[in-house]
């Protein structure tokens, strides 16, 4: 399976949550087993050869994605949540958002030192929310170098964003200007 064809399984939106927003629906790739597989084979291929130590999907569709990917890479999965939904000692990152503010949280004892973690998400937009992610790894002193994404939406500056954090970013499929 090409990237192409999971392109073409991703379902758009118009005007959802609200007007003007082509909303891309990753759960369509979820609803097809050929589409999803090649999600996640594609992802370990860009990955190949890098060594990570974790993997850490965000809330809630990166554990979708972050959680085989992880299984496929022999480490751990970390969950980044939303907040009070983590039961241990956790450390928290606010962000901005376009229209107020957000909060994520991991729990305190999930990163070690030194320890390299790749970023999965199902979508890259403004880059609020991996960047965010990535801070709160890096306070616990993790390493963050690379993000992976189902869906990439270039012209929302999540790419720069996270550039200017030293974060190589990979997405499968660009809907650029679309």
């Amino acid at each position: 399976m090409t990237a192409e064809y999971i392109k073409s399984v991703i379902k758009t939106v118009p005007d959802y949550p609200k007007p003007g927003i082509m909303f891309r629906d990753v759960t369509s790739v979820l609803e097809d087993h050929k589409a999803f597989t090649a999600c996640i084979t594609l992802l370990l291929e860009k990955f190949q050869g890098m060594q990570f130590d974790k993997v850490a999907g965000t809330e809630a569709r990166g554990f979708l994605f972050g959680a085989p990917l992880a299984l496929e890479m022999g480490v751990g999965f970390v969950p980044v949540r939303k907040p009070n939904k983590l039961p241990r000692e956790v450390v928290s990152e606010s962000y901005e958002l376009e229209y107020g503010m957000d909060t994520l949280e991991i729990h305190k004892d999930a990163i070690r030192e030194g320890e390299r973690v790749l970023l999965i998400d199902d979508l890259l937009a403004t880059g609020g929310t991996i960047g965010a992610s990535a801070k709160l790894i890096r306070s616990l002193g993790g390493i963050v170098e690379h993000a992976g994404f189902v869906i990439g939406l270039p012209d929302l500056g999540g790419y720069e964003k996270l550039a200017a954090l030293n974060i190589e970013c990979y997405s499968i499929c660009d809907f650029d200007g679309e």
